[in-house]
């Protein structure tokens, strides 16, 4: 948690819901992050809807469906409150809000396929519904349709900046498959792959805030180091929430990793820290994508405390992004950036 004491004039409304650290106040301080742009995330909601439209009725339906199953919107919130932190004062950041939202939206489209999931969001997911094929089309849709959005900017830093990004998660997407089913698999190798398919995105929103900012080249560099640690934090905490959270607030199936066999960090550490017992079920789990043992699995992973190992290194990852922020002027936005990190380790869904 970040301290109340100091915090500057205008984020008192912030200051006022982080009276504890429970899911409702939680959720209280994610609230009054939004609210404080709000402004903005509408613009971000119409950019979204206009961009998607296509004469091609069945890209609206696929595209309407992943957009407006909700979630928590939270890459464009952080692009739109890291430009105002960085005394963006134009309108231009919430297209690249949007921009960062598509990537992710075509991300989401493209891995239900590969990983066969049909429930994302508490809802049926795109492929579920309309198709493998549809789903993989579409989403090569919203891809294309990012990159016309980002000649629309004007920008070659940015051009630069989001196709390194979009090359570097499709290597994360690609590592992650040759990591599937593999208990082998390294604290080093699982680390790349989560650089590379979250937290390179949370890293390009908010470099490109910066740059749509005309930031210097020092608040340039620790704004993208922010975005590269709050990414992580935010993967270290949902791989925790796998094996440690309430389904319906999660919107999945719990051990839907496992089932995938993706050897995610509480249970590489429960691999090496477990009974050999523990360290056979473990791999078996892995290796065959088994879900017969969950129970026990969980519990190994507490017992052992891969759980509590992932959360504070999550920790710790939020405690360097709060750290980057020391160059930005005091601000409500600045207040809410630390709010963010502080969000998503805190998060239960």
């Amino acid at each position: 948690m970040s301290t109340t004491t100091n915090r500057p004039k205008g984020a008192a409304h912030l200051a006022a819901v982080r009276s504890s650290t429970s899911p409702d106040s939680t959720r209280a301080s994610f609230d009054a992050v939004k609210k404080l742009v709000a402004g903005d995330l509408r613009e971000v909601d119409q950019v979204i809807r206009r961009r998607l439209s296509s004469d091609v009725q069945l890209v609206n339906q696929v595209a309407e469906h992943i957009v407006g199953s909700g979630g928590k919107r939270l890459r464009p919130l952080v692009v739109v409150v890291a430009a105002r932190a960085c005394g963006c004062t134009e309108s231009r950041h919430t297209e690249a809000a949007a921009i960062i939202e598509f990537i992710h939206t075509a991300t989401l489209l493209h891995d239900d396929v590969v990983d066969s999931s049909k429930l994302r969001r508490g809802r049926d997911t795109a492929n579920a519904l309309y198709g493998n094929g549809a789903s993989v089309l579409v989403g090569d849709y919203v891809y294309s349709r990012a990159f016309e959005m980002m000649v629309s900017l004007g920008n070659m830093r940015i051009m630069d900046v989001m196709a390194s990004a979009t090359n570097r998660i499709a290597e994360g997407e690609v590592l992650q498959l040759m990591n599937a089913h593999d208990p082998e698999t390294t604290e080093q190798r699982y680390f790349e792959v989560i650089y590379r398919k979250t937290a390179r995105l949370f890293e390009a929103g908010t470099q490109v805030a910066a740059i749509l900012a005309g930031s210097s080249p020092d608040v340039e560099a620790a704004m993208t180091r922010y975005g590269k640690h709050l990414g992580t934090a935010f993967q270290l905490i949902d791989d925790v929430l796998d094996y440690h959270a309430d389904r319906e607030q999660l919107g999945k199936n719990l051990g839907v990793d496992l089932a995938e066999g993706k050897p995610t960090l509480p249970l590489i550490y429960a691999i090496r820290h477990g009974s050999e017992a523990e360290r056979a079920m473990i791999r078996r789990a892995v290796a065959d994508g088994d879900l017969s043992d969950l129970p026990a699995i969980t519990a190994a992973i507490e017992s052992t405390g891969g759980l509590a190992y992932t959360a504070r290194l999550a920790r710790g990852e939020a405690s360097l992004a709060i750290e980057e922020l020391a160059g930005l002027p005091d601000s409500a936005y600045k207040q809410a950036l630390r709010e963010l990190a502080d969000f998503a380790v805190e998060r239960t869904y």
